[in-house]
C-alpha cells in the first residue's frame, strides 16, 4: 500500500500552470515545486518570484496564435495540467472574459491533450458564481458544440444574453461542463479532468471585484466558515485533484466556497418545508 504522503507528491511529473504570475497560480506553482515537480509556468506577464518554475512561457490566453505558440513552446510529456488563469466580470469586457477564461482555456488544454499519457491529469478552476451551471446547461451546450476560439466568440455574438451579466458566470459553467463533457472519452486514455469552485479569495481578482463593485458587494458573500479563503488553501484543493491521491475522482467539481453554496442549499429545504406546512 503506498502511503498518502507519497500519493500527493510529484517527484520526476512535468506539470504546467496558468496564471502562475500571481494568486492561486503563483500558490500552485510554488507547492508544486516543494512536492518534487518539474514546473512550467505561463502568464501574461513574467512572475516576480520564479524559484519555482524550470521554464516560463509568456501567453495571452485571448490570442488564440499567442495560445498555439505558447503550446508549442511547452517542452515534452505533459503529466499535470493546472489551468488557473483567469479573469473577473471586473474587467468590464464581457468578450475578453469568455476570450480567457473558457475559449483560450480549452484551446491551450487541446493543444495539450496529445502529449499528455496516461494516469495524467487536468485540473480547471471554475467558481461559486457558476453553482446554477445545470439549470444553464441547455444554453452553455450551444457554447461547448463549438470547435474554435472563432466559433465560440460567434456564439456569444449570436446570445448576448448569455454573457448579460459581465460573462464571468457563462465562462465558469462552461469549465465545468467542458469538463464533465471530456470525462469519458479522456477516461479512455487514462486521463483525468476536474475543476474546483472557489468563493471568495484573496487575490488580485478579488481586487478587479472590489474595485468594479464595492466591497459590500463582496461582504454578501458571507461564507459559514467565516472568513475568505486563501490562495494557499485552494491551491491545496487543485494539486490534490491533481495528484494520484486522487487517482479515481474524474469529471467533479469540489466547491471550494467555505460553505456557501451548502447554506443556501440548506435555504431553500427550509423555504420548501416552509411552504408545504403553510
Amino acid at each position: 500500500m503506498t502511503a498518502l504522503d507519497e500519493l500527493v507528491r510529484f517527484d520526476g511529473r512535468h506539470v504546467v500552470v496558468t496564471g502562475c504570475a500571481s494568486g492561486i497560480g503563483a500558490q500552485v506553482a510554488h507547492q508544486l515545486g516543494s512536492l518534487g515537480a518539474r514546473v512550467t509556468g505561463l502568464d501574461l506577464r513574467v512572475p516576480e518570484n520564479s524559484s519555482a518554475l524550470e521554464e516560463f512561457i509568456p501567453v495571452d490566453l485571448a490570442e488564440p496564435a499567442s495560445v498555439d505558440a505558447a503550446a508549442a513552446a511547452v517542452d515534452g510529456p505533459v503529466d499535470a495540467l493546472f489551468n488557473v488563469a483567469g479573469v473577473s466580470s471586473g474587467i468590464k469586457d464581457p468578450l475578453l472574459v469568455m476570450r480567457i477564461n473558457f475559449l483560450g482555456m480549452r484551446q491551450f488544454t487541446e493543444a495539450l491533450i496529445a502529449r499528455m499519457p496516461e494516469g495524467s491529469s487536468i485540473t480547471n478552476v471554475s467558481s461559486l458564481a457558476a453553482s446554477s451551471y445545470l439549470a444553464n446547461a441547455a444554453t452553455t451546450a450551444g457554447l461547448l458544440e463549438t470547435g474554435s476560439v472563432a466559433e465560440g466568440l460567434q456564439w456569444c455574438a449570436d446570445h448576448p444574453e448569455a454573457l448579460a451579466d459581465g460573462g464571468y458566470r457563462q465562462s465558469k459553467e462552461a469549465i465545468i461542463l467542458y469538463g464533465m463533457r471530456r470525462t469519458a472519452d479522456l477516461g479512455t486514455r487514462g486521463i483525468r479532468i476536474n475543476c474546483s469552485a472557489p468563493g471568495v479569495t484573496e487575490t488580485p481578482i478579488l481586487d478587479q471585484l472590489r474595485s468594479a463593485y464595492g466591497q459590500q458587494y463582496l461582504d454578501s458573500f458571507t461564507a459559514p466558515l467565516g472568513r475568505v479563503s486563501t490562495a494557499e488553501e485552494q491551491a491545496a484543493m487543485l494539486i490534490f485533484l491533481g495528484s494520484r491521491a486522487a487517482g479515481y475522482l474524474t469529471g467533479q467539481v469540489v466547491w471550494t466556497d467555505g460553505g456557501i453554496l451548502a447554506q443556501r442549499i440548506s435555504a431553500q429545504m427550509t423555504d420548501f418545508q416552509a411552504a408545504q406546512g403553510s
